[in-house]
């Protein structure tokens, strides 16, 4: 089971507070001494769209490129396939928007035009040697059409079968989703696709904990969570946070998972981030603190 790091992200993305490459650079190396090992470090958005992600060369150029350590880039398009090869990152993630209406928003193309430029760009990545994940967005939910059949989710993994994919993710981009609606959907995607599979959750509705153990118990093996559950998606109304890092490690620690993470080091980055942010994180367990020690009174 691995833990995909989307804070740098996902996790400012959505922010008010754009942060300038170097605090993002320091934000990252907070999260490798942590002991994360993929991390979604960039998006090569257009900066006009989504300023929050501008500089991604910057941040790419001064991330610590440790023995072990995967940088993932977030893809919108061609011209974004170009951007991460120049950067040399490690893995891609292009995202596919599950319904016409967000997909324009969000990057300027229906699903049917997205779909039918996809085969080329992955190709480009692998030509490169970069791994790529594509990500079904809004998979659960729509804020703007709705529900999202089902048999749509079934045709997109179809149609990405024949391609060379090291994952095939679903996101709940919206927190909509409960854990029948993550058995479902993964289910659905394995027998259609055969790829590996990642879950993307928010917690919106407070149901992002219960939707990962959902996913892990049908078979997903990478779960993204951002430090602090900050994050959302800025064409999307309402949108809030992912799963908390150090919530989702308490969760699973607890259900008998390991994930090779400190949690105190990843409460670090979350204490730091959301300063330089000026928000308070979402994330309980730096509240909360760890199951408790066992206290005796003095005989």
């Amino acid at each position: 089971m691995e833990i995909v790091e989307v804070g740098p992200r996902d996790g400012l993305q959505n922010e008010r507070r754009a942060l300038d490459p170097a605090t993002r650079v320091r934000y990252i190396e907070m999260i490798v001494a942590a002991g994360a090992t993929r991390i979604e470090a960039v998006s090569f958005a257009r900066p006009d769209r989504v300023p929050q992600m501008a500089g991604a060369e910057e941040v790419m150029a001064g991330v610590p490129r440790a023995s072990g350590v995967r940088y993932s880039g977030l893809v919108m398009n061609p011209r974004g396939a170009t951007r991460a090869i120049d950067c040399a990152v490690d893995e891609a993630n292009i995202v596919v928007v599950a319904t016409d209406e967000f997909s324009q928003r969000n990057q300027g193309a229906t699903l049917a035009e997205t779909l039918d430029r996809l085969p080329d760009m992955v190709a480009q990545l692998h030509d490169a040697g970069i791994a790529t994940t594509v990500t079904i967005g809004a998979a659960f939910g729509c804020p703007f059409e709705g529900e999202v059949p089902v048999e749509r989710i079934a045709m997109i993994a179809e149609t990405l079968a024949p391609l060379p994919l090291a994952e095939l993710a679903l996101a709940d981009t919206i927190g909509v989703a409960v854990p029948r609606d993550i058995r479902e959907r993964f289910e659905v995607v394995r027998s259609a696709s055969g790829h590996a599979t990642r879950a993307h959750l928010h917690n919106t509705r407070n149901t992002g904990y219960a939707n990962a153990l959902a996913a892990l118990e049908v078979g997903v093996r990478a779960l993204d969570a951002s430090t602090g559950g900050i994050g959302g998606c800025p064409f999307a109304p309402a949108a809030t946070g992912n799963i908390a890092t150090e919530d989702l490690l308490y969760m699973l620690e607890r259900s008998g998972w390991t994930a090779d993470i400190d949690r105190e080091a990843v409460i670090s980055a979350t204490t730091f981030v959301t300063e330089q942010l000026g928000i308070e994180p979402e994330a309980m367990l730096g509240r909360a603190g760890g199951f408790p020690a066992t206290r005796r009174r003095a005989e």
